[in-house]
């Protein structure tokens, strides 16, 4: 079947639902006129009603009021034999897929209260372990957003891909208080709660983006997306990575002023800017959901006109409001626990495994925490919905630089954690070149292959620089003093970028 015939076949049952509004027919027809046009207004559904006068969606569901069509379940409350069959299989392949790592999350928990000495595979079963239930989170979501409009749902729906980031950095800075308390006299190591910031985003803007314009790019030749949602992106994404990388520049300008007074402005810094950040976030969201609401609305139901198996989508049975919001509970209560098993191994598998804060916190990390991120967006693209994709890649790398990060920076500022954004030369330089090279592929409202391929290599090269980056002297900045002049150059040329 070819997807144009999908996209007769869908619709056609637009129109021709029986048991629907018997003018259904006549609307299908009308839409179908209106959207020659090209225009995404000119895509929005009509409304559907029964012969009741009441308002039905594409399955001849009554919509409940406040809920979305496309949302709607055709039931109440909570039925346990739908709701697990829902959550098991409704999910787009891939995300099913990861369904069968369940056990490896049940080992975990096991592993941690019954066999505290076997570290390794606590480590190991957490790590993998954490997949699933990430998924369970963005399915959670993506069902909840389904309720809600588009651009809310959207927001929504990368809000919660980045509850299980907030959760993991939660983990992280509350251990490094208890480590402060354990010793006084000792820095805590918040190297590894900087690496994972950096490389969340750099996860999301070369692995993921990276798939996405290569899993597009090999089932359809070529793709495009609308300025509004690159351009707000990339440039918001570079305004972003230069709010967090100016702290960094201040530290290492002045690295040669040790002492104290140095180490406390920079922190006075980082929460300056984490306020900053925050503002920010609310001008963008703002921006999103209120001022330019309709313009992006009216971007993504076009977009998912283009989706060649929405009928399928469409099809498959929802979970209802208080099975989403179970569901969403329950998956955070397992990326809660495997966050905490995977933070208290951290330490070990860097003294006895070899791995650097760098590796951990920049590649390692990242891709667990952001793998329901990374599969709803490549999903999105191979269905050619490339600015679904692109709204849930840059908006999550956005949220990360925008509310997660200050969000740190302000819980470590209340348990009195020095968590300053004084990032590696190596990390800051990193995320300014991912930055502009992915602004440049976006320049052109275009992808292909080519680019996602490129994108991924670049990530795989910082991923190998990573693993062999030595780890800092803690309590030291970022950079131990046998290198105060690699750094200083290094410093010298990150503000000639």
């Amino acid at each position: 079947m070819t997807r144009a015939s999908v996209f007769r076949r869908r619709d056609q049952a637009y129109g021709n639902k029986d048991g629907v509004n018997g003018g259904a027919t006549s609307r299908g027809n009308d839409q179908e006129k209106r959207s020659q046009d090209g225009s995404p207004a000119a895509n929005k559904q009509l409304p559907l009603y029964n012969q009741d006068g009441h308002q039905v969606n594409h399955a001849g569901h009554k919509v409940t009021p406040g809920i979305q069509p496309d949302g709607e379940s055709g039931r109440k409350w909570f039925s346990p034999l739908h709701f697990f069959r829902i959550c098991w299989t409704s999910s787009c392949t891939a995300s099913r897929y990861t369904n069968v790592l369940w056990p490896f999350t049940i080992a975990a928990m096991v592993l941690h209260f019954g066999f505290r000495e076997m570290e390794l595979w606590i480590f190991i079963t957490a790590y993998i372990g954490m997949v699933p239930a990430a998924n369970l989170v963005g399915f959670a979501g993506q069902e909840l957003a389904r309720k809600m409009p588009k651009v809310a749902g959207v927001m929504i729906e990368t809000t919660f891909g980045s509850v299980v980031e907030i959760i993991l950095f939660t983990v992280l800075i509350v251990k490094a208080k208890h480590q402060m308390e354990a010793d006084p006299s000792a820095e805590p190591n918040t190297a590894v709660i900087r690496a994972a910031i950096l490389g969340s985003i750099l996860a999301n803007m070369l692995l993921c983006l990276g798939l996405c314009f290569f899993v597009g790019g090999i089932f359809h030749p070529q793709q495009v997306f609308h300025e509004a949602v690159s351009e707000v992106g990339s440039n918001l994404m570079l305004v972003a990575g230069m709010a967090l990388v100016i702290p960094t520049i201040y530290y290492n300008t002045l690295l040669d002023r040790t002492g104290e007074p140095i180490s406390a402005e920079s922190l006075k810094i980082a929460r300056a800017t984490a306020i900053v950040l925050l503002v920010a976030f609310c001008v963008y969201v703002w921006f999103q959901a209120r001022s330019h609401h309709g313009l992006y609305e009216d971007i993504l139901e076009a977009d998912e006109e283009r989706d060649h198996d929405r009928h399928k989508d469409l099809r498959k049975p929802k979970l209802t409001l208080t099975e989403a919001i179970l569901a969403l509970i329950i998956a955070l209560t397992f990326v809660a626990f495997m966050a905490v098993f995977l933070v208290e191994k951290i330490e070990y598998m860097i003294a006895n495994h070899n791995l650097s804060d760098a590796f951990l916190g920049l590649i390692l990390i990242p891709i667990v925490e952001k793998a329901s991120e990374h599969i709803t967006a490549v999903d999105e693209a191979y269905d050619n919905q490339m600015n679904f994709a692109l709204s849930h890649v840059l908006g999550a790398s956005i949220q990360t630089a925008l509310l997660n990060t200050p969000i740190v920076v302000l819980i470590g500022w209340g348990l009195h954690v020095p968590m300053s954004l004084d990032f590696e030369i190596f990390d800051a330089i990193v995320l300014i070149l991912a930055i502009i090279v992915v602004g440049n592929f976006l320049r052109d409202e275009k992808s292909d292959y080519l680019e996602g391929a490129l994108c991924v290599f670049v990530y795989i090269l910082i991923a190998i620089c990573a693993f062999f980056y030595p780890n800092p002297q803690h309590g030291q900045g970022t950079s131990s003093a046998d290198s105060e002049a690699m750094t200083e150059g290094a410093a010298r040329m990150l503000k000639f970028i």
